[in-house]
């Protein structure tokens, strides 16, 4: 396993580095984070390159026994380059440009900036070809974080009418045609007419709006593959990674296809942030880790986890004793196989002095480091277990226009498709099963149960795979709002909801309604007292068993939730958002009916089975700050108890 820190020698005097890595040979590690803010150290001058001051810093960790991930300098252009092409800055939705001074400032249509680009890291890559103690090269840094991942200038917008003109293969009709442009007389007579989605009176045509979407995924991929493309050519046998911050399912870029270029997915893992009173609940920073090994299916890194308080302007929740290295062992027992701490000192300078690291500025160990210390000590032991792929039973699946459809029209102001698929991951959370977060055109044929939520843009191929799958035996869990739009996010003229799908769930769809409230519909089930909210669908069942019905006056003929036998499977259908029990109770049926025995765990505790070719181990992990017993055993406050089976 690698283990180690991020380290930025740039930013100290050159006589504190063979301590500093001295110490960190001490904390147990055996890898380094270098390179990724350090353009202008690299090259001060166009076409002036000079790598020596890395050489030293590669040749120091190589005598001190230290692996190194270089990462690529383009998050952060230098001054020299935005005086000489000012343009390269993005631009805000008003039409003004982004002030150089921060980071991720630049346009990823600006072919200016991809052409320095490409000559930094070729010349990076050309130096470093032959360097054995970089066992990884990462791709600029946290791809489309922080509001980077839409620009609104003019040569944007000239790539937006060219992305469309390609994928529409030059056919002005036919963008008119699947997108409605006859709707308040916008036909386009030639692709430059096209505006870009940016605020205007009432809304943008929706089709128009996906498309936008799709080509800001489309500007931030083709960035991230120029350069691994670059790395490969250079350095055959190359690892790429990228570190991908939290959140990504909000984003206007899909990072599972930008993952699709890279050997390896890393994630930056923040459980607690600046301004924030506490932490995230433990469902939802595993729902996030889940989500990161989802994105290629396998084990990835973590590039950044924390040990103190973090925070640029606004500092935040320092983690109790033991907390911030318990979640260091909830992030080896969802998948990570390498885990670096940001950062090793914390820095005196710049926008990061208040995101503490191992070691503050006074540079004396204390309690941080001696967790990082006995971690890294511990951990090693686990290695077998921990490099070995992530055993999952249950799938969510996701699709990146279905998210964008929600994003372009919400329907209800409650309606947060990220918020909704961690409610149910939660329920499997607190039942001890591991969930793989995968997209739409993963494959999903080797799970027990699959939980497509509100996919409102579907597919006739992503719907037969479901309808193959629970025929073969599985067990789907389908909510309100699936299959409802085409791919254009086009309602579907001459079909009755849910589009292409109402024969798996035994059930057409008569009306909806989107409700404001949580909780405000009575159902009328198996239990009293239940209720929903956000949404409904009035479900019509045509072969369904009705587990709930709506017990408002106006709507008891219709189906709340169901669930129908297809093949050797079951599809259910959640045609609301019901209340936390009525959810647990629901989801409970779904994994018995999978044959899965879910867990009882108190709150806030995990448990993850992983297994090796030798031994299979049980992670018990406590995220609460006071004991808790747990299928028989008593642990500490965050405390983790590793447990053979």
């Amino acid at each position: 396993m690698l283990l180690g820190v991020d380290y930025y020698p740039e930013q100290w005097d050159l006589s504190l580095m063979d301590a500093d890595m001295n110490r960190i040979v001490e904390l147990g590690g055996n890898v380094i984070r270098i390179g990724e803010f350090a353009w202008h150290r690299m090259e001060p001058t166009e076409s002036t390159y000079d790598f020596s001051f890395f050489d030293i810093v590669i040749a120091k960790a190589k005598e001190k026994g230290l692996s190194v991930i270089f990462g690529t300098p383009t998050a952060t252009p230098p001054a020299w380059l935005i005086k000489q092409h000012p343009d390269i800055l993005s631009w805000h939705p008003d039409g003004s440009p982004r002030s150089y001074g921060g980071r991720h400032v630049y346009c990823f249509s600006s072919t200016v900036y991809r052409r320095y680009c490409e000559k930094i890291v070729t010349a990076l890559a050309r130096h470093y070809r032959d360097e054995k103690a970089i066992v990884a090269w990462q791709v600029d840094n946290e791809l489309g974080h922080e509001g980077s991942d839409q620009c609104w200038c003019p040569r944007c917008r000239t790539a937006f009418q060219a992305y469309l003109r390609e994928i529409f293969h030059g056919d002005i009709h036919k963008l008119n045609q699947d997108w409605g442009t006859a709707f308040w007389s916008q036909e386009y007579n030639d692709f430059d007419e096209i505006p870009l989605p940016a605020p205007t009176i009432t809304t943008h045509n929706p089709a128009l709006r996906m498309d936008w979407e799709r080509f800001c995924s489309w500007n931030i991929q083709s960035f991230a593959a120029l350069q691994a493309d670059i790395l490969r050519r250079e350095i055959p046998n190359a690892v790429v990674i990228h570190d991908f911050p939290g959140g990504g399912l909000g984003k206007h870029v899909d990072y599972s296809a930008l993952a699709s270029c890279l050997d390896k997915v890393a994630y930056n893992n923040y459980p607690v942030w600046g301004g924030q009173r506490a932490p995230l609940p433990a469902s939802e920073i595993a729902f996030g880790l889940d989500y990161i090994r989802g994105l290629r299916q396998d084990n990835f890194w973590i590039t950044e986890a924390i040990m103190g308080a973090q925070g640029h302007d606004i500092t935040g929740f320092l983690p109790r004793p033991n907390q911030a290295k318990m979640w260091s062992w909830q992030g080896v027992a969802r998948g990570c196989d390498g885990l670096l701490y940001f950062r090793y000192r914390g820095a005196t300078k710049g926008a990061e002095q208040f995101c503490y690291g191992i070691l503050d500025a006074d540079n004396i160990p204390r309690r941080r480091f001696y967790e990082v210390q006995d971690f890294f000590r511990t951990v090693k032991d686990y290695e077998d277990v921990l490099t070995t792929p992530v055993h999952s039973d249950v799938a969510i699946v996701y699709d990146y226009d279905a998210l964008a459809s929600f994003r372009i029209q919400q329907q209800s102001i409650l309606l947060n498709c990220e918020a909704a698929m961690k409610r149910l991951h939660r329920i499997f959370f607190q039942a001890g099963q591991m969930v793989d977060v995968i997209p739409s055109r993963a494959d999903f044929s080797h799970y027990k149960l699959v939980v497509v939520p509100n996919m409102i843009v579907t597919d006739p191929a992503f719907l037969q795979r479901l309808k193959e799958f629970t025929a073969d035996g599985g067990v789907a869990v389908v909510t309100y709002r699936t299959a409802v739009k085409d791919r254009q996010n086009n309602l579907v003229f001459g079909k009755t909801l849910p589009v292409d799908c109402g024969d798996l769930l035994g059930l057409t769809v008569e009306e909806t309604e989107s409700v404001q409230e949580y909780d405000c519909i009575p159902l009328s089930g198996s239990h009293s007292h239940a209720s929903a909210g956000i949404f409904r669908d009035m479900a019509l069942p045509t072969t369904a068993d009705v587990l709930y019905r709506y017990d408002d006056p106006f709507y008891r003929q219709y189906a709340a939730i169901t669930r129908n036998a297809w093949g050797k499977g079951w599809a259910y259908y959640l045609g609301t958002a019901p209340d936390k029990v009525t959810l647990k109770e629901v989801l409970f049926s779904a994994m018995r009916q999978a044959g899965l025995a879910p867990l009882e765990l108190p709150d806030e505790v995990e448990s993850v089975i992983r297994q090796s070719s030798r031994r299979t181990l049980r992670f018990l992990i406590n995220h609460n700050d006071r004991p808790a017993q747990a299928l028989g055993i008593s642990l500490e406050p965050f405390g983790v108890r590793i447990l053979p089976l």
